[in-house]
């Protein structure tokens, strides 16, 4: 009877204390973060992606725990080791840090560089929306061993890792290409322009020098060696085309007509096809 009266006041102190004690779960830690460059003691100020990982030292594949694209991020993490990774354009860099309780801050340094491209033919800046650069990573004796990025825009801001690369300017959407092996500097933006030898020419079918084009003709380019480089239909196409010698062939009402003709660098200018019988 006493025993039953002894495990009864003991329920009912367990009542009134809410229950058995629990286990507390770790208190979080601050971690804030900030990426610079090699040579440069200012923190980035954007172009940042953040990503937390556990840190498996066994070698499993790590899972994400926080991400950010904050410049400064600041995460919130129970105690313990973790790795902080931050990408930066195509760089990207990763440090094991390890969080007590309370705050810390650390700082990865991204060795990186810039390229900023344009275009011009002789003196004159070609129109940016009509350039294209591809940016590879020389390989042996293949210049274009890895393409890193191609549809770059003429002014984008290309983050990289230090080193040499092989960019390719394609001016228009024919034959108009220039190459250039151009080097990034940790810290550095490199502005290069890349100077192309081609002109845009209007093809024209007319039935003599100077008057109407006719509407609706299959225009072909060719080289001396019979590939075709462009072909286009309309009554005035404009095909950019590097400098030299060229073909052109009409096709207009079920009849063919031919004219030669040469691109000369930076001289725009009329190409036309006489339609008259042989």
């Amino acid at each position: 009877m006493r025993a039953r009266r002894r495990f009864g006041e003991a329920l009912a102190l367990l009542a009134l204390s809410g229950g058995p004690a629990l286990a507390q779960a770790p208190a979080e830690a601050s971690l804030s973060l900030r990426a610079v460059l090699t040579s440069e003691a200012k923190p980035l100020r954007g172009g940042l992606t953040w990503r937390i990982y556990e840190d498996r030292p066994e070698g499993g594949k790590p899972v994400v725990l926080a991400r950010s694209e904050e410049a400064q991020p600041i995460f919130r993490l129970p105690p313990g080791t973790y790795l902080a990774n931050v990408t930066y354009g195509f760089v990207s860099t990763s440090k094991r840090v390890t969080l007590g309780s309370g705050t810390a801050s650390d700082q990865l340094t991204v060795n990186a560089g810039a390229l900023r491209l344009a275009g011009a033919v002789g003196d004159a800046k070609i129109q940016p929306g009509q350039l294209a650069f591809a940016v590879f990573v020389p390989i042996g004796n293949n210049p274009e061993g890895r393409l890193v990025r191609d549809g770059v825009k003429a002014g984008e801001v290309v983050r990289l890792p230090e080193g040499t690369y092989h960019v390719v300017s394609t001016w228009g959407d024919s034959n108009a290409i220039q190459r250039a092996d151009l080097k990034v500097e940790n810290g550095r933006l490199t502005d290069a322009t890349l100077n192309h030898r081609a002109a845009t020419v209007t093809l024209k079918l007319v039935a003599a020098p100077g008057t109407e084009a006719f509407a609706g003709t299959a225009f072909s380019v060719l080289t001396p060696g019979g590939d075709t480089i462009r072909e286009a239909i309309g009554a005035f196409p404009q095909v950019t085309l590097a400098e030299g010698e060229y073909q052109l062939i009409a096709r207009h009402d079920g009849k063919v007509y031919t004219q030669d003709f040469k691109v000369e660098s930076g001289i725009d200018r009329d190409i036309e096809a006489i339609a008259k019988d042989p």
